[in-house]
């Protein structure tokens, strides 16, 4: 189907069309190369620490890097969108997530790893807020459902990169895998560079005023809490589920991965569903579904004391985060749809604060107390978001 963009203001609109589907998949590809990328410290983290022979808490300062520059890029990447469009922006910050990948796989300094974790993340935060604005921009009622299957992509990434590593361990080890992965963004840039993306929605300016209203939207705000901590639940499994296996059980590198690709395989598979859910029951509903995985995920990871029920844990972990994110994101693109990019900006960057504060904060404790602490913040951080998921859920039914 192919799509005349529209614009606030129609004489400015050009003869430029773009195809539905082949934007569509493009953005798809935009979150597997997000989801490679976002997902390479917490697979590595451990052989960081021992190759750099740094502690835990330097370990915590490097996690909190992460969210740091999926921050700084999210708050951008929304209103440049709306004003300037997605092609300029998704080829600049694809480019910077090739750069630290590279820097990750082969700097020799832990400055320079620093460094890269930072390009990762605010290319990679900027890639995943504006790929979600722009299937939001392309879906009209039915965006919950369409960024659903968005985020699948998301978890084939995160996915694949561990399994990958386990898969060719015999062969390289994890940073030349890295390495490689990251120069095949370059094909990604070239995809971008030859597909037409729907014209900027706000050509005859940008309203700046309006923006500024929305950073005070009580709802907005409020979801954007709920996100806090989703983000920041998300960021402590992802970076210190594979230390805590390894030095919490003494469970092999190697098998211990095996926890993380269980967590992206349900989080992948329930993304999957959703596309037939949401269109089957009351968003609201399937809200409540995720939020019980998350609930018992986490007690089974806190309570249980086999590697048997901590992928269960895991499983169901990754089966909550699923629906979050697309089904409050698509609840977001209705109410905001004039301006879903500086929307979801402010979500993002509400969102990866929490990412950054908890990360480093998983660092002060487990430097202080030990990584075992792990389950009991992430019980704490699960009870605060369930408050704030009720309050949130209010104001759309």
């Amino acid at each position: 189907m192919r799509v005349k963009p529209a614009t606030r203001n129609p004489q400015l609109a050009t003869r430029m069309t773009y195809n539905k589907k082949t934007v569509f998949n493009t953005a798809c590809v935009i979150l597997f190369t997000f989801g490679v990328s976002v997902i390479c410290l917490g697979t590595i983290l451990p052989e960081v620490t021992k190759k750099f022979e740094v502690n835990a808490l330097a370990a915590g300062g490097l996690a909190s890097i992460l969210p740091l520059g999926i921050m700084v890029g999210s708050l951008f990447c929304g209103p440049f969108a709306d004003k300037n469009g997605y092609k300029g922006l998704f080829m600049l910050c694809c480019t910077l997530v090739m750069l630290g990948m590279e820097g990750l796989a082969y700097g020799n300094s832990w400055g320079i790893i620093q460094v890269s974790v930072f390009l990762i993340g605010t290319g990679g935060g900027a890639l995943n807020s504006a790929s979600s604005a722009l299937v939001a921009d392309i879906s009209e009622g039915e965006r919950g459902a369409k960024l659903s299957i968005l985020g699948v992509f998301y978890g084939l990434g995160a996915l694949i990169l561990p399994f990958i590593i386990a898969l060719l361990s015999n062969y390289f080890d994890a940073f030349t895998v890295i390495g490689g992965l990251g120069a095949a963004v370059l094909l990604v840039i070239i995809l971008i560079a030859i597909v037409t993306f729907p014209e900027p929605k706000q050509q005859g300016g940008f309203p700046m005023k309006e923006a500024l209203q929305m950073i005070k939207n009580p709802v907005l705000l409020l979801i954007g809490m709920v996100m806090f901590f989703q983000s920041g639940l998300e960021g402590l499994v992802s970076n210190w589920t594979n230390g805590f296996l390894q030095d919490g059980l003494k469970i092999d590198a190697q098998k211990a991965l095996m926890g993380l690709t269980v967590h992206m395989a349900a989080l992948t598979l329930m993304r999957v569903a959703l596309g037939y859910l949401l269109k089957k029951y009351k968003e609201t509903t399937v809200l409540n579904w995720c939020y019980g995985f998350i609930l018992a995920g986490v007690l089974i990871f806190w309570l249980g004391n086999s590697f048997a029920l901590k992928l269960v844990a895991l499983a169901l972990l990754g089966a909550g985060f699923a629906g979050i994110f697309p089904i409050l994101l698509g609840m977001v693109g209705d109410k905001f749809a004039a301006l879903s990019g500086t929307a979801f900006s402010i979500i993002f960057v509400i969102a990866l604060i929490g990412n950054m504060l908890l990360n480093y904060g998983m660092g002060i404790m487990s430097f202080q107390y030990g990584i075992q602490q792990l389950p009991i913040l992430l019980v704490v951080c699960v009870l605060l978001m369930g408050g704030l998921l009720w309050q949130s859920k209010q104001h759309f039914n």
